[in-house]
């Protein structure tokens, strides 16, 4: 009997040892799954604005919608367009001129495709739809511009907090690509989301015309306060290892602090300025083309513009937009004539309409690739806010040492 009940524990226990180096060996093969290094055929990889492109999001203008008109809209916009958002805020954006625009962003990405790069679209979603939170109500605005929501730094992906409250959940559209893009060994970050209280705002920031603007922003005064991080991705623009970035009406200064904190020690975060009464988005006003190479808003000029002449910079101010004054524009400004997508360091997609800045890409050598974007830009931007480049084929270096 006693040999009986020590052979039954032997077994016992040889069968849970087994079970349990079983086990370990289970998870060590999902730890070596977790941790493997990045493959090689990550589809992911971006220092900069020009190195020959490969892959890219457009986006999408279909069930574009008015955002609501709330204090953080009101401090983005222009004032001759305040009736237009307390009319139609919820609903569709005028359906022709979307028609128009969604053909116009067809062509964009068939002519890309005919240069060579690969294009990604996000999904459609009915913006239309109405949300709570425990904060705030609100309906959706778009996937139009994924340069506003995402930024791609070597093989990483960030998905940014955003500041509107109509774009509180843009992200949606995105995930799809974004975890395809994970699945192929791109880093994913998402950054804190914002409670968008109304803390976050000045609810009553006192904007009453453009002059009220000039004066507010050179005081250091926007509807965003620092209650909690807030940015959007379109307030950055990249040179390789140095990354630059405007405080705005849609960034304030501790969502600067988490990218420089999240970024460190292989980027450098730089704050930049500009004598702007609506600052919002950087690449309107700072457009980095080439390397040491930087198209400089005229009616906006950087108070750290020496910083770049010193380094041996090129700047350039591009001539005066070309787009009619009746033309609606109702999130910009005509300046997105500068907003443009380099292809590489010879080759620019530009306005069609724009023929001044043509000429002045072509007296730089860069071979322009005109496409008409005309409807488009009315929903708020240019080439390069319309795209989010995925892949360029390059090598992180320094520009500004």
């Amino acid at each position: 009997k006693l040999r009986g009940v020590f052979t039954g524990w032997v077994q016992r226990t040889f069968q849970s040892t087994q079970a349990a180096t079983a086990s370990q060996n289970t998870c060590a093969a999902a730890d070596d799954k977790a941790t493997s290094p990045v493959p090689k055929d990550c589809l992911v990889c971006s220092y900069n604005e020009w190195d020959p492109l490969e892959e890219v999001i457009v986006g999408r203008a279909e069930n574009a919608c008015v955002p609501p008109f709330s204090v953080e809209v009101k401090a983005n916009t222009y004032e001759k367009y305040w009736g237009f958002y307390q009319k139609f805020g919820g609903q569709s954006f005028p359906k022709d001129h979307l028609k128009k625009a969604i053909a116009e962003i067809e062509e964009m990405c068939n002519i890309l495709k005919g240069e060579g790069v690969i294009v990604k679209r996000p999904d459609p979603i009915d913006w239309s739809v109405k949300y709570k939170t425990p904060d705030f109500e609100s309906t959706g605005m778009y996937a139009a511009m994924p340069r506003d929501i995402l930024l791609v730094v070597g093989n990483e992906i960030i998905e940014a907090p955003m500041a509107w409250r109509a774009r509180f959940f843009e992200y949606r559209a995105y995930r799809r690509l974004i975890k395809d893009y994970f699945n192929s060994g791109a880093k994913w970050t998402t950054a804190p989301k914002p409670t968008m209280a109304d803390e976050l705002y000045d609810q009553n920031y006192p904007i009453h015309s453009v002059e009220d603007r000039h004066k507010l922003a050179a005081q250091g005064k926007f509807v965003t306060t620092e209650f909690e991080p807030c940015f959007d991705a379109a307030d950055f623009i990249r040179a390789g290892r140095d990354i630059f970035v405007q405080r705005s009406q849609v960034t304030n200064y501790m969502g600067i602090e988490w990218m420089r904190r999240h970024l460190a020690p292989d980027y450098r975060v730089h704050i930049i300025s500009f004598k702007d009464p609506n600052p919002m988005h950087i690449d309107a006003t700072f457009n980095i083309i080439g390397p040491g190479l930087v198209l400089s808003n005229p009616d906006r000029p950087c108070h750290q513009i020496e910083l770049f002449k010193k380094a041996g910079w090129t700047v350039i101010q591009p001539p005066v937009p070309l787009i009619p004054d009746d033309h609606p524009l109702w999130m910009s400004s005509k300046w997105l004539s500068m907003n443009v997508l380099m292809l590489d360091e010879k080759r620019v997609m530009v306005d069609a309409n724009e023929t001044s800045i043509q000429k002045m890409f072509e007296k730089l050598g860069i071979s322009t690739i005109k496409v008409n974007i005309r409807h488009a830009n009315s929903l708020g931007g240019g080439f390069h806010c319309w795209t989010c480049d995925i892949r360029r084929r390059g090598t992180l270096q320094s520009y500004l040492d």
